[in-house]
């Protein structure tokens, strides 16, 4: 009923108030302990401890380690879509929106290089689906393809979408590993954009 605080069995994917701001902590407290030391530094004891949470709730909401860091991706994904929505890219091309969105992600990852380079690793090594590839391929069309869904676009356009945010990804992991300088990074972005988004 909706007078309990808490409904013993919530529907999947509907949460109480109360049940999403301790998820939020427990991200938020990933994040920040990522950021200073990678995924290394996210033991899932001190997680609960930083989250103020009981170790048995931790794992009640993520049940591994890998889990936790697919939400901290979500979370990073969420941010560029709101700044996305906040401030949409006005380049006249597909390949130039696509590029903007791209370098926006690289420069909001780069501000915590430690939790860039955890998420990155963490994304090539996944030994779970994790939705990171899709959703930025599905950000990618929406933008670049002026509302195209992933529903409405075709395979050739998904692949397309799909091989550049791989190609991000890997320039992604080399500027992290000190192979490539921002500027390296763009220009390589916006070669790869040009040719896989020409006909979009």
């Amino acid at each position: 009923m909706d007078s309990h605080p808490i409904s013993p069995t919530p529907a999947p994917g509907v949460r109480t108030r109360s049940q999403h701001q301790r998820r939020k902590r427990i991200v938020q407290a990933a994040a920040a302990l990522a950021s200073r030391g990678g995924v290394e530094a996210m033991q899932m004891r001190t997680v609960a401890e930083r989250a103020g949470v009981a170790l048995g709730t931790l794992y009640r909401y993520f049940p591994s380690k890998m889990d936790l860091v697919v939400a901290v991706v979500g979370e990073e994904i969420d941010t560029l879509e709101s700044s996305i929505e906040r401030r949409p890219p006005s380049a006249p091309t597909p390949a130039g929106r696509a590029v903007d969105i791209l370098m926006r992600a690289t420069r909001g990852l780069m501000r915590e290089p430690e939790l860039a380079d955890a998420l990155i690793r963490s994304l090539i090594m996944a030994e779970v689906d994790i939705p990171f590839g899709d959703r930025m391929a599905g950000l990618l069309l929406r933008v670049a393809g002026d509302g195209l869904t992933m529903e409405g676009a075709t395979e050739e356009q998904f692949a397309l979408a799909g091989s550049l945010s791989g190609v991000w990804v890997q320039e992604l992991l080399e500027m992290l590993r000190g192979r490539r300088t921002y500027e390296q990074v763009q220009r390589r972005i916006e070669i790869a954009a040009g040719r896989l988004f020409a006909d979009f």
